[in-house]
């Protein structure tokens, strides 16, 4: 079996380990399981194959304990991340996100210097970076319940729900006590019902639907379009100096523009409805007024 057939094939035991161990949500286990199917179809992933792949969790943890730090060093990082809680506490966000920064350097073995990063990004705005810097913390620490917690906060930041409800389920899970992880699931899950989760418009697909480009060549050559076109430009061009499309000119451009929405509708129906839904506003709700 090739090198490359083993790292796959022991990827998807670890996968299916994660699946066996019932610690994932509902969205989470239906994701691992089609990365387990798309690895196996892409790698030629047989059931023999897969027994001869490597424990990778196993192999982490050798690596980590090969690579951790000096105990000196590491006390001097652990009191650098003391003073970065301190600076934190007194809301020197920028200060304390050195310190946890300069803690990594020393020590970058430690879950709880990312985690603590995290809370400085989110802090300073810093989003993304609070992201990566979670997501950081939970490879080297998958069942930090905090860090879980950390990431649903900067997802929901970004308005990525969908992927924050998952995050505050797996740190309610770990936690089960802690109150703030189940009000975050539940603000999430209603932040979803009411369509905050919602892709946002992607215009290039828009302006490369077929349909849509269709009925922009039908329109265009239908002469009753062109002769509202012509007149358009005409009432709309700026005379002795008068600024383009004012008094008139608006009143044309409104009409213009009920005209070819009459055209649309009456055209295609159906796609006028699926435009609406693409660029119609999403329902009110937090952090989203009407």
């Amino acid at each position: 079996m090739s090198d490359l057939k083993i790292v796959a094939a022991s990827i998807v035991n670890f996968l299916k380990q994660q699946l066996d161990s019932n610690n994932l949500s509902a969205d989470s286990r239906e994701s691992v399981e089609v990365g387990v199917q798309c690895i196996e179809t892409a790698f030629e992933v047989s059931p023999e194959d897969a027994a001869r792949g490597l424990d990778l969790v196993r192999l982490v943890r050798e690596h980590l304990g090969k690579t951790q730090a000096p105990p000196e060093t590491r006390a001097v990082a652990e009191a650098l991340k003391n003073e970065g809680n301190e600076l934190m506490k007194a809301e020197r966000h920028r200060e304390a996100l050195d310190k946890y920064s300069k803690a990594i350097e020393l020590d970058p073995r430690n879950a709880v210097y990312f985690c603590n990063r995290a809370a400085a990004n989110f802090k300073l705005g810093e989003h993304e970076t609070a992201v990566a810097d979670c997501t950081a913390a939970l490879a080297l620490q998958p069942d930090y319940g905090k860090a879980h917690g950390r990431l649903g906060l900067a997802l929901t930041a970004l308005d990525r729900h969908r992927e924050a409800r998952a995050a505050y389920a797996r740190a309610a899970q770990l936690e089960p006590d802690n109150e703030s992880y189940r009000t975050n699931l539940r603000l999430a899950e209603e932040k979803l019902a009411q369509g905050g989760g919602a892709a946002p418009l992607d215009l290039g697909g828009l302006l490369q639907n077929p349909a849509l480009l269709n009925m922009a060549t039908e329109m265009l050559a239908d002469p009753n379009m062109q002769n509202l076109i012509s007149g358009l430009m005409t009432t709309t061009a700026p005379a002795g100096g008068a600024a383009p499309g004012a008094g008139g000119g608006m009143n044309a451009l409104l009409e213009a523009g009920q005209a070819l929405a009459q055209h649309m509708q009456a055209a295609n129906p159906d796609l006028v409805e699926q435009l609406r839904r693409q660029v119609g506003p999403r329902p009110p709700g937090p952090g989203n007024p009407q």
